[in-house]
């Protein structure tokens, strides 16, 4: 079992809901909703990054899923936390291969661009997706984090 975090802030709550509702069919998942629990037009993205960023640092998940308009902020919010390499994915191939080579750990989307049917399709693939550990993908990943250690504190 697999506990796989998801949050959203106003721009991607509709999408988020869909996604926890797919996830639950999934056997060997968990899920851990980080909010919003409900729609909120002031709310903010940082807000929701945090909380997921924080669940990957603190080990509470070993994946999460983040949801904004365009998926940009949390991105570049989660991306502040040591251990946490989110990316933007709108396509199958990038939300695997992202994980697969570069053990990437939260996945990005954004609600206003994508639509639920492809954004299930992408979402299985990065849950489904494990780290290759091949030696070329741990050496990159090696230097990835010794600039993670250099950078962030």
């Amino acid at each position: 079992m697999q506990t796989i975090a998801i949050a959203a802030d106003h721009g991607g709550f509709e999408l988020k809901e869909q996604l926890k509702n797919y996830l639950g069919s999934f056997s060997d998942v968990q899920i851990l909703d980080l909010g919003a629990k409900e729609y909120n037009a002031w709310d903010d993205y940082p807000d929701f990054a945090v909380l997921a960023a924080q669940s990957i640092v603190g080990k509470q998940a070993v994946k999460a899923i983040l949801v904004c308009g365009s998926g940009v902020g949390a991105c570049v919010t989660a991306n502040k936390f040591k251990g946490v390499r989110a990316c933007v994915c709108h396509d199958t191939y990038s939300a695997h291969q992202g994980v697969e080579h570069d053990d990437m750990n939260v996945l990005c989307l954004g609600g206003r661009i994508i639509g639920i049917e492809v954004a299930k399709e992408i979402l299985y693939k990065f849950v489904n997706a494990k780290f290759s550990s091949q030696e070329r993908h741990v050496r990159r990943l090696n230097k990835v984090l010794e600039l993670e250690k250099e950078s962030i504190r």
